[in-house]
């Protein structure tokens, strides 16, 4: 069985409710095909962009843990050089985007060749990001409850301060989406989302001391040790 919000439920010892992983699939299916069509064209500029701006490749891609912590590929539009400090070490995300780029990723335009990823079934429209199997895995237990659900485009800690958290509070924010989630909730994330590409990031202190709240009591004291990227 496909890992699911019903065993989040029971991991997190919460109530039954009504959420169901194949309306989900059957809506984020008919949106995410919906959007690729529409997208088409400002996916098309988008990679114009990114040739004027960063020459090829245009696409970055990555090995990503899914639901149940299996491995696909993740591509976005690239939009960093690979510039390098005298130590041979990269420069930090602001020093490598161009003003072109950097605009690409506040719009959140570089991520929608996801939609692909959508479609395959190894992402969903809304979920926790998507992360490199050797960060989830050093979350320990924490790390396999988050991946009880797909990875999503947009999530419940990307629309509430998103590079503005630290690490604990992003899974913090993780958790309590996946033992939570439903197709209402998405669709609030969804709003989010538009509001936060609109007037840019900003940490939501309720959401977020409800979310750690939650995690205090139900994670018997775990933290995460490695940077989420």
């Amino acid at each position: 069985m496909k890992p699911n919000r019903e065993h989040a439920v029971f991991a997190f010892g919460l109530p039954a409710s009504s959420g169901s992983y194949r309306l989900k699939r059957v809506l984020e299916c008919a949106l995410g095909g919906m959007l690729v069509v529409l997208c088409l064209p400002l996916m098309a500029v988008t990679a114009i962009v990114v040739w004027v701006s960063l020459g090829s490749p245009l696409f970055f891609t990555q090995s990503r843990a899914g639901s149940g912590m299996r491995v696909f590929t993740v591509a976005k539009f690239r939009t960093m050089t690979d510039a390098r400090g005298p130590d041979g070490a990269l420069l930090q995300d602001q020093m490598r985007q161009t003003a072109a780029t950097s605009l690409l990723r506040r719009l959140r335009f570089d991520e929608l060749p996801q939609l692909l990823s959508v479609l395959a079934g190894d992402m969903s429209i809304v979920g926790p990001r998507p992360l490199p199997l050797a960060t989830v895995v050093s979350f320990g237990d924490l790390g396999r409850l988050r991946s009880l659900v797909a990875p999503g485009m947009t999530g419940w800690a990307q629309v509430n301060g998103n590079t503005l958290l630290s690490d604990e509070e992003k899974i913090a924010l993780d958790l309590w989406y996946v033992a939570h989630a439903s197709p209402w909730l998405d669709v609030r994330i969804l709003l989010l989302t538009l509001k936060t590409i609109a007037l840019g990031e900003r940490i939501n202190e309720v959401r977020l001391k409800i979310a750690k709240d939650f995690l205090l009591r139900h994670s018997c004291g775990q933290q995460p040790r490695m940077k989420m990227r």
